[in-house]
């Protein structure tokens, strides 16, 4: 599991060192790992490092003396090197590190941009080391003109220095322009921008330089399942075991007008491995669940009598009053819920943490009006984590925002985040099948063995429902993305990705790599 940390907390941990002297030495570790990352990602793509060319692009801080010290490392290596000053000062030690090792300088001004936007575009690598964590509001001018039209440019690889400038490390909000990096090395550890929000997409590929904080970090910010963790998490069927003990889920979702949305979420249920689906709804629904997934149970029952572990409510269910009284019963039931769609907005004032909400951004603002939050969509998708965090508080209930990344909110405040999904995965019918897989899982994990899997992965006890809910995302991602190496996803097909997935989840040997957004 990854754990992310906002920015103060980072300027924190690097404070007691930074008071007994050892600035210096932090800077040269920060250095070192930009410098090795940056020559491997400049050799894997052009084949080499002498006779390559680089571009620093330098503020005012600590953020430019990281990529000045690294890019005279580089010039070590035979790389043609210039610096890009958007400010009249820079780290004084840094920069003569770099004239000594022959590197240009230039300045930026409103009439140097054009000439300098054409060389930087030209650059086999550019390294972005305007702003750092300290950085708030974004870029000012002339760097947010130049760094606006390198972006429209085509680039070389773009290496951000601990974050891309721009991207506000605490949120992942990103304060335009920004110049989306191919990878991101930042240091000491892991910056909640870089998981979450828009951030993480600016950022590209991660990697974490170790300068030795990790001692003095406090408790994470946020976290982000990885697939070892999933497979941690999973409930693998026993011997003794029999379909009751293996998990029933109960669902009560589609309607005569969308009834594949039934279908949708059975499946991914289905496929995601439990000992039994009970499907309640209308009889021409129950029929086609049955025709398409005759291992279904289905009826016209309502939620009291119907004896299940967990229940998913709400996929395609608007317009069916029937299914708007079941979605109204499960979530008072007290049972793990997962609340999708048409029943979020039938939420009563406060819900539980197993109530697991799973909203777009669209309908979580529609959830956030009706507790007097003003917010737009576009807020909404700006600043994910910020308003994940009050919806969680305001409901009381688990808070999966769906998106290109996945950001879950427990009540408890913990952030977890995914973006392991693919773009093909934005079709209607996706959010049935994360649904009836977050469905499956909590029906699966909500006993006493599910605890232990929490133990197990590192999880507090209040943050259950929320991991269960990221490792969902996670599964959903992953065969998504394995489903789109063969083409444009069709959502129906989902599932038997879905096994493959689990398939390779539970036989391979734990490891942990480095991730990509």
């Amino acid at each position: 599991m990854l754990s992310a940390y906002s920015g103060s907390a980072i300027r924190s941990a690097e404070a007691p060192l930074l008071d007994a002297g050892q600035g210096a030495a932090l800077m040269q570790r920060a250095a070192y790992g930009l410098y090795a990352a940056a020559a491997a990602e400049l050799i894997s793509r052009t084949g080499g490092c002498y006779g390559r060319t680089a571009v620093v692009l330098a503020g005012s801080g600590n953020n430019a003396g990281d990529a000045l010290f690294a890019a005279a490392r580089l010039a070590g290596r035979g790389v043609r090197t210039t610096a890009v000053f958007t400010s009249a000062t820079t780290h004084p030690l840094a920069l003569a590190a770099f004239q000594r090792a022959g590197g240009r300088v230039e300045l930026l001004s409103e009439a140097t941009t054009g000439r300098l936007v054409g060389s930087t575009a030209a650059a086999d690598l550019v390294i972005d080391g305007i702003l750092g964590i300290g950085g708030s509001g974004g870029l000012r001018e002339p760097a947010a003109t130049f760094v606006r039209e390198l972006a429209a440019a085509a680039t070389g690889v773009v290496v951000a220095c601990d974050l891309p400038s721009g991207v506000d490390a605490h949120t992942g909000v990103v304060n335009e322009p920004v110049l989306h990096a191919d990878l991101t090395v930042t240091f000491g550890a892991l910056k909640t921008g870089l998981l979450a929000g828009p951030g993480a997409h600016a950022a590209g590929r991660v990697v974490v330089v170790d300068i030795g904080l990790a001692g003095s970090l406090p408790e994470p910010d946020l976290f982000r399942l990885e697939a070892a963790d999933a497979a941690a998490l999973y409930r693998r069927p026993r011997p003794a075991d029999h379909k009751y003990t293996r998990g029933v889920l109960g669902i009560a979702a589609g309607s005569a007008m969308y009834p594949g949305a039934a279908v949708l979420a059975t499946g991914a249920a289905l496929a995601t491995g439990l000992g039994m689906v009970r499907y309640l709804g209308p009889p021409s629904v129950a029929d086609l669940v049955n025709r398409t997934h005759p291992e279904a149970v289905c009826s016209q029952e309502q939620v009291k009598p119907t004896h299940v572990q967990a229940w998913l409510v709400g996929p395609g269910a608007d317009e069916d009053p029937d299914q708007r009284r079941r979605a109204r019963d499960a979530m008072a039931s007290g049972l793990p819920t997962v609340v999708d769609a048409g029943a979020l907005a039938l939420l009563p004032r406060r819900l539980a943490p197993q109530v697991i909400l799973t909203p777009h951004a669209g309908e979580l603002q529609a959830v956030l009006a009706k507790r007097k939050v003003k917010a737009t969509r576009r807020d909404i998708e700006a600043a994910p984590t910020e308003y994940a965090r009050i919806a969680a508080e305001l409901t009381g209930a688990t808070v999966l925002l769906k998106g290109a990344v996945t950001v879950v909110a427990s009540p408890s405040g913990s952030l977890f985040s995914q973006a392991d999904a693919t773009p093909w995965l934005a079709t209607a019918g996706s959010g049935d099948t994360l649904a009836g897989i977050l469905g499956a899982l909590i029906a699966t994990l909500a006993d006493d063995d599910g605890d232990a899997a929490i133990e197990r992965i590192g999880v507090p006890m209040p943050d259950k429902w929320a991991a269960i809910a990221a490792a969902a995302a996670l599964l959903h991602g992953l065969a998504g993305t394995r489903a789109a190496g063969f083409g444009p996803i069709v959502v129906s097909e989902l599932p038997q990705h879905l096994g493959a997935v689990l398939a390779d989840l539970l036989t391979a040997p734990p490891s942990r790599t480095q991730f990509t957004n």
